[in-house]
């Protein structure tokens, strides 16, 4: 009787983890569940860094436009008035004798105005340089925030990935926890009818009460991955999402080399710093100029008030030149300055391409790692059920040990582990191959 209770139980348990799988890897979508699709929306819409990166990209396109419009006229007027203590007069000798005015400004007080328009005709390069060094600034920020988007869907993909991951982790703690139960049931009532020694009904209830710690930790460590992942889509912690399975990224049908090189001309990473080396090269050229001359055209309009005067009104034309030619060096070593962090640029430049080579080929190489891992486990699995199966009827006929069960049963919670990790390593690894060429 109690053999029939204890399959029947075992059968229970053993139908309930096949659910549990077929319904994480093959049910449909329900209504109201978050794809990982869905979990990049929200965290582009939400995400702090994003929000930053973006007003930094509208900050660069400004000064790319305000550096462009330096070749725009520029009009400037100014105006005041002025009240003196008492007016002076013009007091000159003549040939025909003493000559006195009358008082300059009547009231005591005059009024200014002025208005100047003035064109750069020529700037030795510092006009150009400025523009290049802000046009490159504007590409490296719509880089960067390309960059920003990319880690932060990454990031939120192994958070979104961590959740099924713990998720599947508490499930396998739970049809462990279980199995022993109806095995420590069993062996209880095996000892009851002195049938086994108590050996074997402590080791059951050991074994139990480790299957009970691993469940508790299991449910905790799915509490804070699913925290983590509602804190990056910008959803109140204690939310329990509802989570569908991620397909693995497609294979990328082109060799390592080809990788590489499409890493090299799409990772934003390579753009950034490029745009920043012109940035500096363009910049070092702009204050360089500064120490050749400079030419404008400027075009005025005055209004004096006045009494001695023909004319209260004069409009004025001409061309002022700018040279300087003595600052004691400063403008030498501003461009030295700028010309050395560019060289900087440019090795950091160089030295990120051999990582992105480097990240390339890891990712490449860990995703085959996890795919043919995965195809191991899929016959690990099905192993270890059946040397379950084996050793539970080797000890219900007396053939078997207590220990045989509990191995058994602690070799089949690995290999669902080890089937669980690889499939969402291989899920991680694709999209950090995706991340690595800069597809993501």
């Amino acid at each position: 009787m109690w053999r029939a209770i204890r399959t029947h139980r075992r059968a229970i348990a053993a139908a309930a983890a096949g659910l549990a799988l077929a319904a994480a890897l093959g049910a449909p979508r329900p209504a109201g569940a978050e794809t990982l699709t869905d979990a990049w929306r929200m965290a582009l819409h939400r995400n702090g860094e994003i929000a930053a990166s973006r007003n930094q990209r509208s900050a660069a396109d400004a000064e790319r436009t305000a550096a462009e419009r330096g070749r725009w006229p520029t009009l400037a007027v100014e105006g005041g008035y002025t009240q003196l203590n008492q007016s002076p007069i013009l007091d000159i000798q003549t040939s025909s004798g003493p000559f006195r005015s009358p008082k300059i400004w009547k009231h005591d007080g005059y009024v200014s105005a002025a208005a100047d328009l003035s064109v750069p005709l020529w700037t030795s390069g510092a006009l150009g340089g400025s523009i290049g060094a802000a046009r490159a600034g504007a590409r490296g920020a719509a880089a960067a925030e390309s960059m920003t988007k990319a880690d932060v869907k990454f990031a939120v993909t192994q958070a979104y990935v961590g959740v099924l991951r713990a998720r599947s982790e508490l499930q396998v703690a739970d049809t462990s926890l279980s199995s022993l139960k109806a095995h420590a049931h069993d062996v209880q009532v095996m000892y009851d009818k002195q049938a086994v020694a108590k050996t074997d009904q402590l080791a059951a209830q050991v074994a139990l009460a480790n299957a009970l710690q691993a469940r508790l930790r299991a449910a905790n460590a799915l509490a804070i991955a699913t925290a983590a992942y509602n804190r990056w889509v910008g959803e109140p912690l204690d939310r329990t999402p509802d989570l569908v399975e991620p397909p693995p990224a497609a294979a990328p049908v082109e060799s390592i080399g080809a990788l590489v090189a499409r890493a090299l001309e799409t990772r934003p990473e390579v753009a950034v710093l490029e745009a920043q080396h012109t940035r500096l090269e363009d910049a070092a050229r702009a204050e360089r100029a500064q120490s050749l001359p400079q030419v404008a055209l400027h075009a005025g309009y005055t209004h004096f008030d006045n009494q001695i005067l023909d004319r209260q009104n004069i409009a004025t034309i001409g061309v002022q030149f700018r040279w300087r030619l003595f600052d004691a060096g400063q403008i030498r070593e501003h461009t030295a300055a700028l010309r050395s962090r560019a060289w900087a640029v440019q090795r950091q430049l160089e030295d990120l391409r051999s990582k992105i080579a480097l990240q390339v080929r890891t990712s490449a190489l860990d995703r085959d790692d996890a795919a043919a891992r995965l195809r191991a486990a899929g016959l690990a699995v099905a192993q270890a059920r059946e040397n379950q199966r084996v050793a539970d009827e080797l000890y219900r006929s007396g053939l078997g040990t207590n220990t045989q069960v509990l191995e058994a049963e602690s070799l089949r919670a690995t290999a669902l582990k080890n089937r669980d990790d690889a499939r969402y390593d291989l899920v991680i690894a694709g999209y950090r191959l995706d991340l690595a060429i800069g597809a993501l």
